[in-house]
């Protein structure tokens, strides 16, 4: 009984410690705790999804284990993992690298928790040195994959929105090259398999070494662009409120555009304008201040500018809105940072009530 539990730390234990190190190191803490599980357990759910597939492969394809783990395992489990964080770079709740990190390293942690968990009921005679080989290599292998994936996403869909006008506009083809890494990187690992405690020692030395230069650089640049944005959205905000906006070339257009619409419409859309400004820039000044350790209450004023937002888009309408976003400033960044202020609001609303109760 002792040595299975021995067995079951040393293949578990690894990764978890991993993922809340990284989540220590976040300074944004944008990855809640309650994501975070969810994140493990989608994982998990995936490596069951994955043994399944992997047994009908190797019952159906004459090539022998040690191919199919080469070469044909890597791109079934980078796939499945992936899958999961596309979904959430689709819905527009990845905003920065160091949270796309985060989501991989989590994806990735739960996927080889399960599998590990798998292996564990099905080797039960292997040995104690397997499931270090397993734990701190093939576990971390894992996280660090699919943290590649996310990693290399998120940076090519940043310059995408930067260069192109269509800031909106959502690129699937963007995340190809990651998932190509993700699973070159997982090929590389398995062609090891004859010299585990090697592929083992140049995980853990090269997986979190990446990691950690990638929050690095990543911290310093989400700072320097949050300050930019914040700037730049306060200026556009003093602009509308001294009645600017009207004058310039987004102005006209919405002038233009709101002809085409019911009478009312018009002055709907530049209030969506100013209070969508307003709620970007009231984000990016939040998330300065979770950086710098501050969680102020965001107010009842936040929450009515979230509400009126959102009657304002019933207002105008869908179609309105697709005619609108892409000839402003607007970007995918700017909704993300508007849904996690909405998170933030509620998650302190919700705070302070347990503290009046109590």
């Amino acid at each position: 009984m002792e040595l299975i539990l021995v067995k079951a730390l040393v293949a578990l234990a690894p990764v978890l410690i991993f993922v809340a190190a990284f989540m220590w190191l976040d300074a944004f803490k944008l990855v809640s705790l309650r994501a975070l599980g969810l994140l493990l357990v989608g994982g998990g759910v995936l490596a069951i999804v994955s043994y399944g597939i992997n047994g009908r492969f190797i019952d159906a394809m004459p090539i022998g284990f040690s191919f199919f783990s080469r070469f044909v395992s890597p791109p079934v489990e980078e796939v499945l993992k992936a899958s999961l964080i596309f979904a959430l770079f689709a819905r527009n709740r990845i905003g920065f690298v160091i949270d796309a990190a985060i989501v991989g390293i989590a994806v990735g942690a739960g996927f080889s928790v399960v599998e590990n968990l798998i292996y564990l009921g099905v080797f039960t005679q292997a040995s104690v040195g397997v499931w270090v080989v397993r734990g701190f290599g093939t576990a971390v292998m894992h996280a660090g994959c699919s943290a590649l994936f996310a990693v290399v996403g998120q940076h090519l869909t940043q310059r995408y929105m930067r260069i192109e006008a269509q800031r909106h506009r959502f690129e699937t083809l963007l995340f190809l090259p990651g998932l190509a890494m993700a699973i070159v990187a997982h090929s590389v690992f398995n062609q090891f398999a004859g010299q585990p405690v090697l592929a083992m020692v140049f995980t853990l030395f090269l997986v979190p070494l990446l990691l950690f230069m990638i929050f690095s650089r990543s911290e310093h640049g989400a700072h320097k662009w949050l300050l930019t944005d914040y700037k730049s959205h306060q200026h556009m905000l003093d602009d509308i409120r001294e009645g600017k906006l009207i004058d310039s070339p987004a102005g006209r257009f919405v002038l233009a555009l709101s002809a085409q619409f019911p009478a009312g419409v018009g002055a709907d859309m530049f209030r969506y304008i100013q209070v969508h400004t307003w709620l970007v820039a009231k984000a990016e000044e939040d998330l300065i201040d979770l950086e710098e350790g501050r969680q102020e209450d965001l107010g009842q004023e936040v929450r009515q500018q979230l509400a009126e937002l959102h009657a304002l888009e019933k207002r105008i309408g869908r179609t309105g809105l697709l005619a609108l976003n892409p000839h402003l400033h607007f970007t995918r960044n700017d909704l993300w940072e508007i849904h996690e202020l909405e998170v933030h609001a509620e998650r302190r609303a919700h705070m302070e009530k347990l503290r009046r109760k109590k």
